[in-house]
């Protein structure tokens, strides 16, 4: 199994439905007098704190990566859940953070219209506030499922590998084991 990166078209996708929802739920406050709008500012804060506690797991698990396997044991070890557990809260958390991005981005676009009001003064700088933490949890998440991708490993596939064989190749320590015969397409081995 192989773990793929989000596309951004995701990121826009969520945003958007985030933009209907605080659409929807403004409106309703509207109608009904029911107050659904705006965020403590606690929460902001803690949503805030997430982003950056899920950002330095990841990078931990970037650190452990990507150290030569001699130099790792100074490092606290990384154990593959670990790593997987923080690729999925990586995950998590920016998606997360586009849903809220566009929710109370909508809801801001609903009411700063009215924000002579007080209510709504106080609901506009909430929601602001909202918007700033929640683009803040996207990005930590984006940058986190980054650092927790593998570095390529050591196969023919690497691009060390390959620049390697490149070199030899110039230097003319070309592989010995086949030739081609040009008339009949035949092999023959040279030895």
């Amino acid at each position: 199994m192989r773990a793929h990166r989000i596309r951004w078209w995701v990121y826009v996708l969520a945003i958007i439905i985030g933009v209907c929802g605080g659409t929807v739920t403004a409106s309703i406050e509207e109608r009904h007098h029911v107050s659904l709008l705006g965020l403590p500012w606690f929460v902001s804060a803690v949503l805030i704190v997430f982003g950056v506690g899920v950002l330095v797991a990841a990078w931990q698990v970037r650190r452990y990566t990507t150290t030569e396997p001699r130099k790792r044991v100074e490092l606290k070890t990384v154990t593959p859940e670990r790593a997987v557990d923080t690729l999925i809260l990586a995950k998590a958390l920016a998606l997360a953070g586009a849903v809220l991005l566009g929710w109370y981005a909508g809801e801001l676009l609903m009411v700063v219209g009215r924000v002579q009001a007080p209510y709504y003064r106080t609901i506009v700088i909430e929601c602001a506030v909202a918007c700033v933490a929640s683009l803040i949890d996207m990005v930590c998440g984006i940058i986190a499922e980054g650092f927790c991708q593998l570095p390529p490993s050591e196969g023919p596939e690497n691009p060390k590998m390959k620049k390697m064989k490149r070199m030899k190749m110039d230097r003319g320590d070309r592989d010995r084991g086949v030739a081609w015969d040009a008339d009949d397409g035949a092999t023959s081995d040279r030895r």
